[in-house]
């Protein structure tokens, strides 16, 4: 470090990721860019040093926002950080409307939550955090930087995921969204967090189960007359009812609904269902799209025209077999269900979106230094 380095003043901000899951991930590609950034919006003249960190594996509930703002107020302290901002997946509201961020001035602490960011979390992270770093200094009366010159409200311009800023007691600062988008972007932000992709490749059982029961199915000359026998919409009942079945065997088989307690709020485990719910309807129709993809295949491969017109009594052509696999496909799931029932416990567990597991090492005591300036 240069002379003309050491002179400049240096503000630390630490970077909490709970749990240390999804925010985790989020939390690290910001910490590699967060200083350059504030560097950018905030002052130039500035040492930014970053400092990430895991919060508790699974953050408390009951408390909402407040237990989380002392909890990092506590975690600053200790760690002798000037500003600490906590990154969360927990869906937070305030006024009955969902909460994208909060600001405490006195404990020198921010909290946003990922979800209520919608889809593209981290670009919205990456535009919401130096403003909030920003208006904590200010609000603090830091010396070592310029007031922000931002009034609280100018930050929904750059963050849609803001509706408005409410200014609460103790120079706390709530950036809430919209009632109606803002509850459809926090349920689509929760999904994203929750990973489908990472349960749909957990249920590979599954997907062997029902492609064992799709080959089955496809040898029986019975399931090719249903097929041609039922119409279009029939035919998507069975399906939707087999998808329907499937994610509430999945549910019940592995204790994945969350029941409110003293710890979690009817609302927030409400919140926790839903998201619960959409991403296994997620996993299930993708997984369904790759068995009636690989049925299609293995029908037109094993049966041929001439014995498919034979049963069926009349000429065939290739949507008939589109047919024959949306029937065998929807029958299939059944035999999904019984499959998904030999899933590592844990694995199924992890598309439960109030279900964090301990990781390894469990909270992160190291500091990652990250600099500008």
């Amino acid at each position: 470090m240069t002379d003309s380095e050491q002179d400049r003043p240096e503000i630390v901000v630490g970077l909490v990721a709970t749990p240390p899951d999804h925010p985790a991930r989020v939390a690290a590609r910001l910490t590699a860019e967060l200083a350059g950034r504030l560097a950018e919006r905030v002052d130039a003249d500035v040492r930014w040093t970053i400092r990430e960190g895991w919060g508790e594996v699974a953050p408390r509930r009951d408390g909402g926002v407040e237990a989380l703002l002392e909890d990092l107020a506590q975690r600053r302290a200790d760690d002798r950080w000037d500003i600490a901002i906590c990154l969360t997946d927990l869906p937070l509201h305030a006024e009955r409307v969902p909460l994208v961020a909060q600001t405490s001035a006195r404990r020198a602490v921010a909290m946003v939550s990922l979800p209520a960011l919608g889809l593209p979390q981290l670009r919205a992270a990456r535009a919401v955090v130096p403003d909030l770093v920003s208006r904590l200094l200010t609000d603090a009366s830091d010396q070592r930087v310029p007031p922000a010159g931002w009034a609280p409200a100018e930050i929904t311009s750059r963050v849609p995921a803001i509706h408005r800023v409410v200014d609460e007691a103790d120079g706390e600062l709530g950036y809430v969204a919209s009632r109606l988008i803002g509850r459809v972007r926090l349920l689509i932000g929760m999904v994203r967090a929750n990973r489908p992709g990472r349960a749909l490749l957990s249920l590979s059982k599954l997907l062997v189960g029902a492609f064992g029961t799709a080959a089955f199915a496809l040898a029986t000359d019975t399931i090719w007359q249903m097929g041609d026998a039922l119409g279009g919409l029939r035919l998507a009942v069975i399906m939707v009812l087999g998808l329907t079945a499937l994610v509430a065997w999945l549910i019940v088989a592995h204790d994945l609904w969350e029941k409110p307690d003293r710890e979690t709020p009817a609302e927030l485990a409400r919140l926790f269902n839903l998201g619960t719910i959409l991403t296994l309807a997620l996993a299930t129709a993708l997984s369904y799209l790759v068995l009636f993809a690989g049925t299609v295949l293995v029908g037109a491969l094993l049966i041929d025209t001439s014995v498919l017109e034979q049963t069926l009594q009349r000429p065939v052509n290739f949507t008939d077999y589109l047919t024959l696999a949306w029937i065998t496909s929807s029958l299939a799931t059944v035999g999904g269900a019984i499959g998904s029932g030999l899933e590592n416990e844990e694995t199924v567990r992890a598309a439960a979106y109030g279900y964090h597991p301990e990781p390894g090492g469990g909270r992160n005591e190291t500091a990652s230094p990250s600099r500008a300036g």
